[in-house]
């Protein structure tokens, strides 16, 4: 019986060393989840994982002594993902919201954004968001540009697509009349094109943030501090200049 109980014991400490072992190495490690989709923001380049803000995230996990480990998931998942605990953080040019922060939270805002109209520099049908009823217009499930036209387009024809590269190919195509997204990647698709535009008038002016676990405030409070650590040495300058060019701000 002692000799069982010893056993016991030992396994006892073993498990629990083990528990601790696990635990500080999960506290090296980062979980972020992003849809790599979205360039200049996020994308696949000769099968890296690149853009603005996987470098951001890099740099932020660097300042916090962590590495990160990357989750690839469609953007309709990012949230349900940070609920069901599959991953820490969230960062894929996802809007503030007042609906998301009912079930995340937020680091503080790390850049501009706000949806824009996305047509062919051929179409002169449309030269003012008012131009898009009853037009077909793409949209990428789960993104916030779905209710948006929802609500203030109600005439618009939604034609929802899985993958955001789709969304910009049916406009390329012809199939739809223009596309409604995030600024900064309608701008590099227009720029990549050279046959496509963006309306001058934005349909809103909003920013984006790193989605994070609502039971894990302690993170959130660390993200914003390697945020405000890399503002303060130069190098979120240097990514903004990197990927939006020289007069970004």
């Amino acid at each position: 019986m002692l000799i069982t109980r010893r056993k016991f014991i030992l396994a006892t400490a073993a498990l629990c060393s083990a528990a601790s072992i696990a635990h500080a190495q999960d506290n090296k490690v980062l979980r972020v989840a992003t849809d790599a989709t979205f360039p200049p923001m996020e994308f696949v380049q000769n099968g890296h994982r690149t853009g603005f803000d996987i470098d951001l995230v890099e740099a932020m996990a660097k300042e916090m002594g962590r590495r990160v480990q990357w989750t690839d998931i469609d953007f309709k998942g990012l949230i349900p993902g940070l609920v069901a605990h599959r991953f820490d953080v969230a960062v894929s040019a996802i809007y503030i919201t007042d609906a998301r922060k009912q079930v995340v939270d937020f680091t503080q805002p790390y850049y501009h954004g706000g949806l824009v109209v996305l047509v062919k520099k051929s179409n002169t049908a449309i030269k003012t968001p008012a131009d898009l009823d009853g037009k077909k217009v793409s949209v990428q499930v789960g993104t916030k540009s779905v209710d948006f036209l929802r609500t203030h387009y109600p005439k618009v024809q939604r034609v929802e697509v899985e993958k955001n590269e789709d969304m910009f190919n049916l406009v390329q195509i012809g199939r739809v009349d223009a596309a409604v997204t995030g600024k900064p990647a309608a701008q590099q698709y227009a720029k990549t094109t050279g046959d496509m535009r963006v309306l001058d008038t934005p349909l809103t002016t909003e920013e984006y943030g790193m989605a994070v676990r609502k039971d894990m405030p302690q993170l959130t409070q660390q993200l914003n501090a390697a945020l405000d650590k890399i503002k303060a040495d130069g190098t979120y300058a240097k990514l903004l200049k990197k990927w939006f060019g020289p007069d970004a701000k």
